[in-house]
């Protein structure tokens, strides 16, 4: 499972912003997800449980946002939704996709004390 070690690089990044500007407590954290990113928000939840205890960020809520998967589409020279890798495009059929969004993982935001 992946997104274990996923959850302790968040946790990594939320300590050392901790250290950085001297908050003692995490209440939310806020996570872009990609939906075509191979994460499942899930799992995610269970290891950020578990992985928090005993930190700054123990007890904090967790918000998934999902962001859509999206490509541009070299042939139509048109951006296009994509629902998986490697998808076609959604206007001409072609497959010179490159992936523009859907498979970030990011903290947006925290809300601290």
């Amino acid at each position: 499972m992946h997104e274990m070690s996923l959850t302790e690089g968040i946790l990594d990044i939320i300590e050392e912003e901790s250290r950085r500007r001297g908050f003692s407590r995490v209440r939310k954290v806020r996570l872009e997800v990609g939906a075509i990113g191979h994460v499942e928000p899930h799992a995610l939840v269970f290891c950020f449980d578990a992985v928090t205890r005993g930190t700054v960020a123990e007890g904090a809520e967790l918000d998934i946002i999902s962001t859509p998967g999206a490509g541009w589409c070299f042939d139509c020279e048109k951006s296009t939704a994509l629902t998986e890798r490697f998808g076609a495009c959604a206007y001409c059929g072609g497959r010179r996709v490159q992936m523009t969004a859907g498979d970030e993982l990011r903290l947006k935001d925290m809300e601290v004390e």
